[in-house]
């Protein structure tokens, strides 16, 4: 289980295909304190470490994290926001984000608004994945608050801090992003799908 708040950002450095698995190296300021078996979300998606050579460090993403995610996207040099799993002796700062990416987004357009940045996002909608005005989002493993919502996208505000210590700084209009929705929302739409409130 994470928080959405970014530790650190970490830098892809080899990538290793074995049949439909890909193995990253990545190298991280924290790599030398990770251990075998650990969970680390990458973007958002939470992966287990299983090989740690400090200053770097090999996870492992299998088809289907491949197919629901932005990582078969990613090359050597590429920057990922990291965060490692959450511990329960302090503070929840962001919301409750399980690491389990639900589908991906397309940047559709990004406004610098005088040091802030507002950026829009659209995704394929449904039932289950949505998005309300003030609730939370979490865009590449960053926990956001929603700032508009309309039918298939959504807008969130930038504060300057997020966006120069995360990937967020590098995106552009048409990236793919991971999302995960706000797992009450979908236990709620899930129950109101089984009442047939919804289709």
């Amino acid at each position: 289980m994470f928080t959405g708040i970014i530790e650190a950002t970490g830098k892809v450095e080899k990538i290793e295909r074995r049949e439909s698995n890909i193995d990253f190296w990545l190298s991280a300021p924290f790599a030398g304190e990770l251990e075998i078996d650990q969970s680390v979300a990458h973007n958002g998606c939470c992966l287990t470490v299983v090989e740690v050579v400090n200053p770097f460090y090999k996870v492992t993403a299998i088809h289907e994290t491949l197919a629901k995610t932005n990582l078969g996207c990613w090359d050597v040099g590429t920057e990922v926001n990291l965060e490692r799993c959450l511990r329960f002796e302090g503070r929840l700062d962001g919301h409750i984000v399980q690491g389990h990416v639900d589908k991906t987004g397309v940047v559709d357009s990004i406004e610098n608004r005088n040091g802030s940045y507002f950026i829009t996002i659209k995704y394929d909608e449904s039932a289950e994945y949505t998005t309300v005005p003030q609730g939370s989002i979490t865009v590449n493993g960053i926990s956001l608050t929603v700032a508009e919502s309309g039918a298939g996208q959504f807008s969130v505000a930038i504060i300057p801090y997020t966006w120069a210590f995360t990937n967020m700084r590098n995106l552009e209009k048409g990236d793919v992003v991971n999302l995960e929705f706000d797992i009450i929302g979908k236990y709620v739409a899930k129950l109101l799908k089984k009442q047939n409130v919804i289709k």
